[in-house]
């Protein structure tokens, strides 16, 4: 199964972890279940990486010092 996104009309957002400034802001967009797509405020136009809800969470709470992380491959 192909599934394609489309983020032509996608809201961004920066993170809240952001610094406040033009630089170093990460955005994703809401709405894609399952799914987060991510990508550089400063190249809007740029690359735009999709992960996978789980991984997303896992990596947000290694961020925040929730928990540790764990990769496995």
């Amino acid at each position: 199964m192909n599934r394609t996104l489309d983020l032509i009309t996608a809201v961004w957002r920066k993170s809240s972890y952001s610094d406040g400034g033009q630089t170093n802001c990460l955005e994703v967009t809401d709405g894609h279940p399952d799914t987060v797509p991510v990508r550089d405020s400063k190249q809007p136009d740029g690359p735009i990486l999709v992960f996978g809800a789980s991984p997303w969470a896992s990596f947000l709470a290694g961020v925040k010092g929730d928990s540790t992380v764990h990769i496995s491959g």
